[in-house]
């Protein structure tokens, strides 16, 4: 806009403003008056609604409508909730730790559920290893097919007393898996060497005669404790004991144990025997069983130095055998409870371990070993639990001899024959 010559006056000033007329006329429209009018109502409104919400904040009573006398003690502590006020006694701020030589674990998230494979819980494999070369390849092929996902599962084993090659074959086979690019390679694997300086002879009518039952059965718990101590970590959410000689087993073995959520848990133990082109089905592992009061009595009587041995005239315990039950048709998931457990194919819970739930090498209520282990964790509360329909097959070309008492039929009429000497490659 420009400007009058001469700059802007009142004159030139007043002549560019609108007329009174024009302005009453504005004033008066209605639809200034209702502006008007809207605006001030708004701003009264406004001020009534804060003044009254300052007021009600200032004469509100909590709590219920009637006096302190009246009211329960529910009403009462209702009535003082928004009376308290924090305190906090010797507070400290957080201490912060910079030394390289402190380690903290924290064991609680550590738990062993059946939902493990949901949750990622850490599987430990333990196999002791005692003139073994002829059965690792086998060993590792079935390993090689278990479904529970390899990188949760870690391999540690003990190589004692060995005058085979076990430890090169051991090694070679490692190195064959744990080179591979696909989803077969372990997380990780510990391979302990510890010889005890055992004479055993490991002659098979030897080492299953009855004389060496005790000494064998200690001497084997004590590889267990060793190979345990130096494996089990804190991630380790279950251990999985499993014997080299097994030749067939399932593949989801690790999911289908877990799943029953018990504390310590065997499969049955079969092998596959031969006659005349057919398999007869030899049953195995006479040490899973469930005490008696027989055995009771017979424990009563003995030296508390003495291991009792399943399988030997010497001892006649009359307990009742998983292995005699069951068979691989039925529901694989039937339950039984037992007081005592072989060792070829165990599920633990690892904080059973770490409890102090070991394998004792030496007499434990009369059992050492595996039984002992039982018997053990019975005290202490533990569940041992037994899957006498859910079969794994161990190696049958090592059994010799036969105990008359473990013979039984099978539904077609052929012999079922079984027996209690139990190969272990410790």
């Amino acid at each position: 806009m420009l400007l009058p010559k001469g700059g802007v006056t009142w004159k030139s000033a007043k002549a560019r403003l609108p007329p009174w007329k024009a302005i009453i006329m504005f004033l008066t429209r209605t639809r200034f008056l209702v502006a008007v009018a809207l605006t001030g109502l708004i701003i009264l409104l406004w001020r009534g609604i804060s003044v009254s919400t300052q007021q009600m904040s200032n004469f509100y009573c909590f709590g219920p409508s009637k006096p302190p006398t009246q009211m329960t003690k529910n009403e009462m502590a209702a009535w003082n909730q928004h009376l308290q006020t924090p305190v906090l006694f010797n507070h400290h701020e957080p201490y912060q730790v910079n030394a390289s030589t402190i380690e903290r674990i924290d064991l609680n998230p550590i738990v062993s559920t059946p939902r493990a494979l949901s949750n990622k819980e850490r599987v430990l494999i333990l196999t002791p290893l005692r003139d073994a070369a002829p059965y690792l390849i086998k060993y590792f092929d079935l390993l090689s097919e278990l479904t529970y996902p390899h990188d949760l599962i870690d391999l540690a084993f003990l190589v004692g007393d060995s005058v085979d090659d076990t430890l090169a074959v051991l090694s070679a086979e490692l190195n064959r898996i744990q080179q591979r690019t696909d989803k077969i390679p372990f997380h990780s694997v510990l391979i302990v060497e510890k010889d005890f300086g055992s004479n055993l002879d490991m002659n098979v009518e030897s080492r299953h005669g009855f004389a060496a039952q005790g000494p064998r059965r200690k001497a084997m718990g004590r590889a267990r404790n060793y190979l345990l101590s130096a494996a089990l970590k804190p991630e380790h959410s279950w251990v999985y004991w499993r014997d080299v000689d097994i030749v067939d087993s399932p593949k989801k073995i690790i999911e289908d144990f877990v799943a029953h959520d018990r504390d310590i848990l065997v499969p049955n133990i079969w092998f596959h025997r031969y006659e005349n082109g057919r398999d007869i089905e030899g049953r195995f592992d006479y040490n899973s069983w469930i005490e008696s009061d027989k055995g009771r009595r017979l424990a009563s009587s003995l030296d508390k130095n003495v291991v009792l041995a399943e399988g030997y005239k010497e001892y006649d315990t009359g307990r009742t055998y998983m292995a005699r039950m069951g068979d691989w048709r039925h529901n694989k998931d039937e339950e039984i409870e037992l007081d005592g457990i072989g060792g070829v194919n165990i599920l633990v819970k690892a904080d059973v371990h770490r409890s102090g739930i070991n394998f004792p090498c030496y007499a434990f209520e009369n059992q050492a070993e595996t039984e002992g282990f039982a018997k053990m964790a019975k005290r202490a509360g533990y569940q041992v639990v037994g899957l006498p329909n859910y079969v794994v097959w161990i190696r049958g070309s090592t059994f010799v001899g036969v105990d008359s008492r473990h013979i039984s039929t099978n539904k077609d009429g052929g012999d079922r024959t079984s027996t209690q000497r139990e190969v272990k490659t410790v």
